[in-house]
């Protein structure tokens, strides 16, 4: 009897509850939506694309300007030979010289020394050349060896008299007079040359076998340089800057 109520008790009491198999996942709880950081990044993406866009459209509004690639002294003018071509972004509040004025800006000359590597400026040049105050500029047409190699735009030179020895049939008064004007002091002790002729290069004519010069002096040694160089008796010698 107790067996039977045993075996009846058990058949009655409720089934224990199934446990979870392995592998099996619980539910995630729900995310919680943030709609302000959504709003956010759509206006940051929003944001970059715009700056991009102007980028590329300021990008495209380049102009060809003119650069310096070799320094012009004060009172130097600009050439093929001392520019290059750039292009730069445009804008209105720089007064660029642009490329396609190259021959006009020749015409013109440097007021003070335009280094390497700058991009040029309108106000940087001028008709009066900037020359100072006390100062001078002298043309000379220098014949081979009266003249060192290397000379440029921007170099020290001295000037010296040198004796004409051309003529035939000296007396001794003249060779004396020669051999004085060949002077160890020099008519200009420092002067700065202002402007080479370019090489000739092989499509042009050569007119002269003379090398134009122009050298900026001090305007009390002008007149003698000017006399010495009209005569053909100037030979210059490179001289440090400092």
């Amino acid at each position: 009897m107790k067996i039977q109520e045993r075996m009846g008790t058990a058949q009655g009491r409720p089934a224990a509850p199934a446990q979870p198999m392995a592998g099996d996942r619980l539910p995630a709880p729900p995310r919680e939506r943030k709609p302000a950081l959504a709003a956010l990044a759509v206006l940051l993406i929003l944001v970059g694309a715009l700056g991009a866009t102007m980028l590329v459209l300021r990008a495209g509004d380049r102009i060809e300007v003119i650069k310096v690639t070799d320094e012009i002294p004060a009172g130097g003018s600009v050439s093929k030979a001392n520019t290059t071509s750039v292009m730069v972004a445009a804008d209105t509040g720089i007064n660029y010289v642009e490329w396609t004025q190259l021959d006009t800006l020749k015409t013109l000359k440097a007021r003070s020394t335009i280094y390497e590597g700058t991009v040029v400026m309108g106000q940087m040049f001028g008709s009066d050349g900037g020359v100072a105050a006390g100062q001078a500029t002298v043309g000379l047409s220098l014949k081979e060896g009266q003249y060192p190699n290397g000379l440029k735009a921007g170099s020290f030179v001295a000037a010296y008299r040198v004796g004409n020895t051309t003529g035939t049939g000296s007396t001794t008064g003249s060779s004396d007079s020669s051999s004085s004007g060949a002077s160890t002091s020099p008519i200009v002790d420092k002067a700065k040359v202002t402007y080479v002729k370019p090489a000739a290069s092989s499509g042009d004519v050569i007119s002269s076998t003379n090398l134009p010069v122009t050298l900026t002096v001090d305007s009390t040694k002008a007149a003698d340089l000017a006399q010495a160089a009209a005569a053909g008796q100037v030979a210059l010698v490179l001289i440090p800057s400092s």
